[in-house]
């Protein structure tokens, strides 16, 4: 399993009229082999573009990302991406669709096929082997995308709203596959998540972020996790402590949602 260290890391967007925005400020964040941590915060807070910088997808500004003490200059094998739309080739079978990394790095037909097969039951979907993807539901093709994504066997997990496409109680259903394969396959796992609910539910550490520059406010060690994984998540959330700190971070997170859109009322107001 894999480390992540992001160190002081910064993002300045340049924009066509010749202004910037400046999205990320001096970002640092360790994050262990085998932790989940969910990352939360109101919209512009720059949680996607610090997922991307450590996908290798975007190169930071200032600082730097490092897997395992090796510094991140691009896209690589030893992380993978579970977007909130499956991204998956949807004329392409089930199967097919999970095999598609190692086939590509070159791996034996019969191992791959193995390894499939028992990646397609871990995430319950045995028996839709043959199936075109585009014939399945939203919940089944995040199931898919996890799937393909634990295929190519990364030490680094990244999701970026893997389950907000989802109705309500398939993205409960889905919140305890995470749980379950995160807990079975000891990856290190970085969530990005607009719902305050599922960040402390799925979150061994919770990492509140702020906007204007999108910088780190807040952290939460939480238990909810280990407890979910024990008995029936609902009981969890209905819990004293969980509506407790859910109710404190929603405060937290309106207040910075009001000040943003005070900020660009008065900001539209003054270029009338």
């Amino acid at each position: 399993m894999s480390s992540i260290e992001i160190d002081t890391v910064s993002m300045h967007y340049t924009l066509p009229n010749g202004g910037s925005v400046h999205a990320l400020d001096n970002v640092a964040l360790d994050i262990r082999q085998g932790e989940l941590v969910s990352i939360l915060g109101p919209s512009g807070c720059g949680k996607t573009t610090l997922l991307n910088i450590v996908a290798g997808f975007l190169a930071p500004s200032g600082g730097a990302v490092r897997v395992d003490g090796q510094r991140v200059t691009g896209p690589g094998p030893d992380r993978g991406m579970v977007f909130q739309q499956g991204a998956l080739f949807e004329w392409l079978s089930v199967e097919r669709n999970v095999s598609f990394g190692p086939d590509m790095a070159g791996k034996k037909k019969s191992q791959t096929a193995a390894r499939v097969a028992e990646l397609l039951k871990v995430v319950g979907l045995t028996g839709f082997e043959s199936k075109p993807v585009y014939q399945l539901s939203g919940g089944m093709q995040q199931r898919v995308a996890l799937a393909r994504c634990l295929a190519n066997d990364p030490g680094v997990i990244l999701m970026d709203e893997p389950l907000g496409a989802l109705d309500a109680l398939t993205r409960e259903k889905m919140q305890g596959l995470v749980l379950r394969l995160w807990k079975e396959t000891g990856k290190t796992i970085m969530l990005i998540t607009h719902s305050v609910e599922e960040a402390l539910l799925l979150g061994e550490r919770l990492i509140i972020m702020a906007p204007r520059p999108g910088r780190i406010v807040k952290e939460y060690r939480l238990d909810f996790a280990e407890q979910a994984l024990k008995q029936d998540p609902r009981k969890v959330k209905a819990t004293q402590e969980f509506v407790r700190t859910r109710e404190e971070v929603l405060s937290m997170i309106w207040s910075m949602e009001e000040a943003i859109m005070g900020h660009d009322a008065v900001t539209e107001t003054a270029s009338a």
